[in-house]
């Protein structure tokens, strides 16, 4: 990424493109399922974007970091909120995701459909 680092328009979009798992690189690098970003009619930066099941996994990762410990250790109400966050965020839609989400919180995929429909039912 030499020479577009110290871009401002780059340094704005960095924390975005972070939080969702991809990676920057010059727009002459890009191929055609990256996302090239202009600014005031230049290209800036391209954007290689995750594969979604990348994209669980880092967003599994962060709300780690946030929380402080392992998904697995939390009480039972955080792991609700947990999939609460994870189903707005379409996590559910991964193939294999409940059983991802399932592993990570330590709990069984009966466990998470269960505060699924818990969350449907309210």
């Amino acid at each position: 990424m030499t020479g577009i680092a110290d871009d401002p328009f780059v340094a704005a979009v960095k924390p975005l493109v972070d939080a969702m798992g991809g990676e920057m690189l010059p727009p002459a690098e890009a191929g055609v399922d990256d996302v090239v970003l202009s600014w005031e009619g230049a290209d800036v930066v391209a954007v290689r974007l995750p594969q979604l099941a990348d994209s669980l996994d880092h967003i599994l990762a962060a709300l780690e970091r946030k929380r402080g410990m392992p998904l697995a250790e939390l009480d039972r109400k955080a792991k609700q909120e947990i999939v609460r966050i994870l189903e707005a965020r379409g996590a559910f839609s991964v193939r294999h995701g409940v059983e991802t989400v399932a592993s990570a919180l330590g709990v069984s995929r009966f466990t998470v459909y269960n505060y699924l429909n818990r969350e449907k039912g309210a």
